[in-house]
């Protein structure tokens, strides 16, 4: 089954414009990328999806790069392409450099193969590490 086209901003509905309106305004972008456009086919998850978004990204108690950090660190561990390119060049549009993206992607590596071996050795939580 071929994948359905992207929705374009002329062939949104109301509701679809709406979010692509305020992702625009937000981003102070011309337009919203792809994963928007996809998204779009289902109203209901684009808007949901925008909302945590937007929340969740917003500064708090960790400031924007970190946030961008965390985001690509979890988007190469789970293998997306697609986010690890947009979540690379919103690091990089925070201020990250190739010496932090470097050693993120070490410790992103060394993150994932310690996790597999505490997991494949069923290694049990030391009494000092408990909460």
């Amino acid at each position: 089954m071929p994948t359905p086209p992207p929705v374009e901003y002329a062939d949104a509905s109301p509701a679809v414009r709406a979010v692509y309106d305020d992702i625009k305004a937000s981003r102070n972008v011309p337009d919203v990328n792809n994963f928007w456009k996809y998204l779009a086919r289902d109203p209901d998850t684009l808007k949901r999806t925008w909302e945590s978004i937007k929340h969740i990204m917003a500064p708090g108690a960790l400031d924007p790069l970190t946030k961008e950090m965390v985001y690509l660190a979890v988007s190469v561990t789970n293998g997306c392409a697609y986010c690890i390119a947009s979540h690379s060049a919103a690091a990089r549009k925070a201020g990250m450099t190739e010496a932090m993206f470097g050693e993120l992607m070490a410790v992103t590596g060394m993150a994932n193969e310690t996790n597999r071996l505490a997991n494949g050795y069923r290694v049990p939580v030391d009494r000092a590490f408990e909460s």
